[in-house]
């Protein structure tokens, strides 16, 4: 893999993750336990679908093939998606979802500011902007997490599930593949053994106030970054991209 394939890739990833994130987060704009909540879920699927468009924009022109940030989005098969497992796990209830983005976001966040000491500076540029929406974006979620965490006992219990459910999704967004090494090798990328020592220490933090136990490390689910995804995934790319394809070329 050359540099330019690498970039292409790297970007791609990048755009996957935000779409896919802020399509989960859109299934539950009207079911969250409180009106304000519902507010910012939508705003902040919006912040990540809003990414994606940036990034998606970036990929297209990288290509060079005349796609359009749509037809990356809506028109790519299952296996071309390249974002990370744990995202596309489905929402099930209030606690699984914060849970899922507590895990992500704190991950995302310090792969975003790695990123702006990248060489490839349009990656970089859009990092700059996304880092300062994730930032509240993370530290509103863990507000919950700790809230659900150190609540009742069964809001304790429930949200201590969705924790150790998720946390063998976690050891992919760390695994560099060939996409990672040669992006880190042309472009200064993110360095992933030492993000997951800082995200294990912010994560345990966050779980110590919750009142929750950090999960051992065990066996580890990945193939998503490799386009090998989860069962779920179909169903949400079917419905997130049934429009497009039912009228092919549709504009408002």
């Amino acid at each position: 893999m050359n540099a330019e394939q690498a970039l292409l890739a790297y970007v791609l990833r990048l755009g996957d993750n935000a779409l896919i994130l802020g399509q989960r987060m859109v299934e539950v704009v009207a079911a969250y336990p409180e009106l304000e909540e519902e507010l910012a879920n939508a705003n902040f699927a919006l912040d990540y679908i809003g990414q994606a468009r940036m990034f998606y924009s970036l990929a297209a022109e990288l290509e060079g093939k005349g796609r359009t940030e749509d037809e990356l989005a809506f028109l790519r098969a299952e296996n071309e998606f390249r974002n990370v497992l744990l995202i596309e796990q489905p929402n099930g209830h209030f606690g699984d979802s914060i849970a899922k983005l507590v895990l992500f976001d704190a991950f995302y966040l310090l792969l975003l500011e790695a990123l702006q000491n990248s060489t490839a500076t349009r990656v970089g540029e859009i990092a700059a902007r996304a880092e300062k929406e994730i930032r509240y974006h993370l530290r509103h979620n863990s507000q919950w997490l700790v809230r659900l965490g150190d609540g009742t006992d069964k809001s304790h219990g429930l949200v201590q599930e969705s924790i150790n459910s998720l946390w063998k999704y976690t050891g992919e967004l760390f695994t560099a593949d060939d996409v990672d090494q040669t992006f880190a090798g042309e472009f200064g990328g993110p360095d992933l053994a030492a993000i997951r020592e800082q995200w294990t220490i912010k994560v345990k933090a966050i779980l110590d106030e919750a009142t929750l136990t950090m999960p051992e490390d065990g066996f580890m689910a990945s193939g998503g970054k490799q386009g090998r995804h989860t069962e779920h995934f179909g169903f949400m790319i079917a419905e997130m991209q049934y429009l497009q394809r039912a009228h092919p070329g549709a504009s408002w």
